[in-house]
């Protein structure tokens, strides 16, 4: 058990009381044979997570027990406030006099008042984890400064304390929370972002909004200046040398750090396929400067306009980075696969390697097409070696039954001021498919040989929908005349497969789509092997890309102590790495939740500003959801608006929640309906379009 566990099971037993907390950690020290400095160091790093709370003065108990419970507030513009605590299917009720001021987003330990079947009602008696900055407009009123929230979540102004900034009207501001003795909130302006009618003042405060930021902290900074520039000796010394091996990257154009390579090699019965990743845990170790960073940000992100990385370019772009030609270090895992795709035999290792060559998938499209250049000529023949082995997973793939979802992805294009001026459907070619298709092959041979080891481990997991939300998605499909198969007692993965091949030729296979996605959970990282359903597979984890996602990193140091310690590690150490873990996998995935609303936002404001001046336009439109406000409309190009119920023609209209309509008694719209439909107004600082039904 560690150290962390020791401490909570004690207090869990005793709910201990003691005159002052010194003495508490005097009786911990000896109860755990720690010094009391460590003690101290675990004791409020689990206060600060909210595992700890005083209940009264020197008096401590566990949470959740005795009628407490922690989790995140939810606000609304109306004052009160919903908590989502583990271990309740209904978030919790907070009424507005019971917040204690808590702001939508922050960490709250919740006082139950009341229970029932049809929920729980509560009381914030702490907030753990308090919201660092907020974005908003200054407002001025009277000669007085305040902040006008961007989440409207938030239903108040926050007043502003003297800043040395000289901020005016609808300026867009970052501002620091401060909170008083006796409970009021004020802020402090530490950033002008620009102004609200200004699109890359709106972008920078989504950025901010987030909580994300293009720069390193000094110390980063400094430290990013003192690494090597090249591969030592020493740090080859008991590494496989694969120096001398074909062995290649294939990225996007504008891709700068370069975090896999591959190779494959034929035999009379097997492929041969190379797998190597840039071992980032060389540089970046647990705790120091880095990894503190890293683990805060947990992913790169990336924004039509720039990418906001995990770690410095000095790593990023410059040491870890597989650049050709020059000797890069690497975690290998090299699998023998036989002619039916299956591998029989792998290596996981340390190892040092020297690409041959940094090509792009354009590249290697057009060699598979018969059209080379100077640097693909050679080595045309491993990418058809790579074809013929992914035609193989991918039948495999089809036989398993995983799903195959096709969701367009935008991607806008930009003029030399930065500035979009267009967006278009990204494209996807087979290089792609063949890079895909061998990291999902490492990433499942990895994960099968930690899990058959029994070392903790981050998994990707993505969890099997409820009974409930698949026969929610057969309610829509019986609404929209689509046939399907008798829904199974256990769900899998093919059952849904079946139901999307059976659009497969129809008009509204992408609306079938969209609403399969929104039935299937999200997938996340867990330390428990859950299996991830999309991809029809029992084992499968994150190994691929640990400069710019923090479980692949995390992963990769539990596999170097594994294969440093020759898999004898003690049950201690095992416990030790079990936390390590779970706490990387859930920030992990609450870090990896942030950077998708960060860019799901980015991306709409993006759309906003580029419809901004076609208001009184006509254009094509699908349906792409239905609610009892309105219909939401799709464009061609993706941008996606509303058509609020009153705008619609004059009916009597009834919303059909399971077959996702609106009926009226000379009007029907239903998801994935074609119509015409007419811009009419665009709301760039909160993201909106609106659209009616065009008159044609």
């Amino acid at each position: 058990m560690s150290k962390k566990k020791e401490i909570l099971s004690v207090i869990e037993k005793n709910s201990l009381v003691f005159s002052n907390v010194d003495k508490l950690f005097l009786f911990l020290s000896s109860k755990l044979e720690i010094s009391v400095d460590q003690v101290k160091k675990i004791f409020y790093s689990l206060v600060a997570n909210g595992d700890i709370y005083e209940i009264r003065r020197n008096k401590f108990i566990t949470i959740p027990s005795h009628g407490f419970v922690k989790g995140e507030f939810f606000g609304t513009a109306k004052g009160f406030g919903f908590v989502k605590a583990d271990g309740f299917n209904e978030d919790i009720f907070i009424p507005a006099n019971k917040t204690l001021g808590a702001l939508d987003g922050e960490k709250v330990i919740v006082k139950l008042l009341s229970q029932s079947n049809e929920g729980a009602d509560g009381e914030v008696v702490s907030i753990y984890q308090e919201l660092e900055s907020l974005v908003g407009a200054i407002n001025v009123v009277g000669g007085n400064y305040f902040l006008d929230p961007d989440n409207n979540k938030i239903p108040f102004d926050l007043p502003i304390v003297k800043t040395g900034l000289k901020i005016k009207q609808n300026m867009k501001v970052l501002a620091k929370v401060i909170r008083t003795d006796k409970g009021k909130i004020k802020c402090v302006v530490n950033e002008i972002l620009g102004y609200e009618d200004d699109v890359k003042a709106l972008e920078l405060s989504i950025i901010r909004e987030h909580n994300l930021f293009e720069t390193f902290p000094q110390q980063v900074v400094e430290a990013e200046r003192k690494l090597p520039k090249i591969v030592s000796v020493s740090q080859k010394k008991g590494r496989l040398d694969l120096t001398k091996e074909i062995i290649f990257t294939i990225d996007g154009a504008d891709a700068k750090d370069l975090d896999d390579a591959v190779n494959i090699k034929k035999f009379d019965k097997y492929y041969e396929v190379g797998v190597h990743i840039a071992d980032v845990g060389e540089y970046v170790k647990q705790n120091n400067v880095f990894d503190e960073e890293a683990y805060k940000r947990g992913t790169s992100v990336y924004f039509p306009t720039s990418v906001l990385p995990m770690l410095p370019k000095g790593l990023s772009n410059g040491i870890c980075s597989l650049n050709e030609g020059v000797e890069r270090l690497t975690l290998s895992c090299i699998m023998k696969v036989d002619f039916e795709g299956k591998v029989f035999d792998y290596k996981i290792c340390e190892s040092v390697i020297k690409s041959v060559a940094r090509l792009t998938y354009k590249e290697v499209h057009e060699a598979l097409q018969g059209k080379v250049n100077q640097k693909t000529k050679n080595l045309k023949q491993d990418f058809v070696l790579m074809r013929e082995l992914c035609d193989i997973l991918e039948a495999n793939t089809i036989k398993r039954g995983a799903l195959d979802l096709d969701i367009p992805e935008v991607q806008f294009v930009f003029d030399e001021k930065g500035m979009a001026v267009g967006i278009e459907r990204r494209e996807r070619n087979e290089a792609h498919r063949l890079i895909e298709d061998f990291m999902v092959l490492a990433n499942e041979t990895v994960a099968r040989h930690f899990n058959k080891l029994g070392i903790p481990f981050v998994y990707r997991v993505h969890e099997t929908p409820t009974k409930e939300k698949v026969l929610g998605v057969c309610d829509f499909l019986k609404g929209i005349g689509v046939r399907y198969p008798q829904v199974p007692d256990d769900i899998t993965p093919s059952y849904y497969q079946t139901v999307l091949n059976g659009v497969e030729n129809l008009n509204t296979k992408d609306v079938v789509n969209k609403v399969v996605l929104r039935s299937l959970p999200k997938a996340k990282y867990s330390n428990k092997n859950l299996g991830h359903f999309g991809l029809a597979l029992v084992d499968y984890c994150h190994f691929t890309s640990p400069i710019r996602r923090y479980p692949d990193l995390t992963i990769h140091r539990i596999i170097k102590e594994w294969l440093h310690k020759k898999g004898k590690l003690s049950n201690d150490r095992k416990d030790e790495l079990d936390e390590f873990a779970f706490e990387s996998a859930e920030q992990s995935s609450s870090c990896e939740r942030n950077a998708d609303y960060a860019e799901r936002d980015v991306d709409d404001l993006w759309k906003a500003y580029l419809m901004k001046d076609r208001v009184g336009e006509v254009f094509d439109a699908t349906i792409s959801s239905v609610t009892n406000f309105g219909i939401f409309v799709a464009l061609d190009n993706t941008v996606e608006g509303l058509i609020k119920i009153e705008d619609l023609p004059d009916d009597a209209y009834l919303f059909l929640e399971k077959q996702l309509k609106l009926k009226g008694s000379s009007h029907v719209y239903s998801l994935g309906d074609k119509l015409k439909v007419e811009l009419t107004g665009v709301q760039l600082q909160v993201r909106k379009i609106d659209f009616k039904v065009a008159n044609v």
